[in-house]
């Protein structure tokens, strides 16, 4: 089956080696080009990440650095890699051809001009997660202790978000940005976060957070971390699919994705090491969903709630 895979961080891989990884091929990316090839990956994201230990004064050029892989390594040579740049692009992929969506994991880049993100969503940018853990100047994330909602800049984010069509994501923020982004958002996902009851990580979502995505129809897209997967010392493909049933438990069997976060993780679920490997996923859900729920999953989910 196609996968539509909703976040990984080979630009922040490639930056980092300042190009010597090669996205076609180089081993050391979970997400290269003939590993989406063999996981069957229709469409993958590709998010812009910058280190928080970063000079502030550095950050947007390194965006537009990563932006620059994107366009040279990613797509340049590769004519079979399309870049979406509006939904309905999406559609018009060819039987051989993989889409690719740049997505930016938190606004620290931009600082607070909101001219610059203008400037990434002209570029391509289709989704825009306001944090990583920490604090700056649109929300808190998850680690930062104070647990303060969105600045007024944030809410202005958002609301450039909901004006061109561009998806804010959930995944990295406080529970009082959550809640914020959910007041506000027409298009609200989380591109890669698991179920907190099933593992109580706290990048996971509560039961309440996933109840107000599905009746808000955004999506949850699981992701393939193991410390956000399960508690055990090693995970498992049965781990991750204890939270796909509990989000289904929820209401949510429809609004249900994949999201890796290959390339920014370290350790992996057991057959599931990089993008080769998707289809293992796929063939296990196989022997507890119907095959139209598990495309659901793969991708028609997210396919099916496209801003529009």
């Amino acid at each position: 089956m196609n996968v539509i895979d909703l976040h990984c961080d080979a630009l922040y891989k490639i930056w980092e080696s300042k190009g010597a990884l090669r996205f076609k091929d180089s081993p050391e990316l979970d997400a290269n080009k003939s590993r989406l090839i063999k996981g069957q990956v229709k469409v993958q994201c590709f998010a812009i990440f910058i280190p928080p230990e970063l000079k502030s004064e550095s950050k947007f050029q390194a965006a537009l650095d990563q932006i620059d892989y994107f366009y040279t390594q990613v797509l340049e040579h590769n004519s079979d890699i399309i870049h979406i740049r509006n939904w309905n692009d999406l559609t018009y992929l060819k039987s051989h051809e993989i889409g690719a969506i740049l997505t930016l994991e938190g606004v620290d880049c931009i600082g607070n001009d909101l001219h610059k993100l203008s400037i990434l969503f002209h570029l391509g940018v289709r989704s825009v997660g306001l944090t990583w853990n920490l604090a700056n100047l649109a929300a808190d994330g998850v680690w930062e202790q104070r647990g303060a909602g969105l600045t007024s800049f944030g809410k202005e984010i958002v609301e450039f978000n909901n004006e061109h069509k561009v998806y804010t994501d959930v995944s990295h923020l406080s529970e009082k940005a959550f809640w914020d982004v959910m007041d506000l958002a027409d298009f609200p996902i989380a591109s890669h976060s698991n179920s907190k009851v099933i593992c109580s990580h706290p990048r996971n979502l509560s039961d309440e957070q996933a109840k107000a995505l599905f009746q808000k129809s955004g999506l949850i897209h699981v992701v393939y971390h193991p410390p956000f997967v399960t508690e055990k010392e090693t995970a498992h493909i049965s781990d991750m699919i204890h939270h796909i049933d509990h989000f289904c438990s929820l209401g949510g069997a429809a609004q249900i994705g994949l999201g890796s976060d290959f390339d920014g993780i370290e350790t992996h679920i057991v057959n599931l090491e990089n993008a080769a490997k998707h289809q293992n996923l796929i063939n296990e859900l196989l022997k507890y969903y119907s095959a139209d729920q598990v495309r659901g999953f793969a991708g028609e989910n997210f396919l099916k709630h496209l801003p529009k």
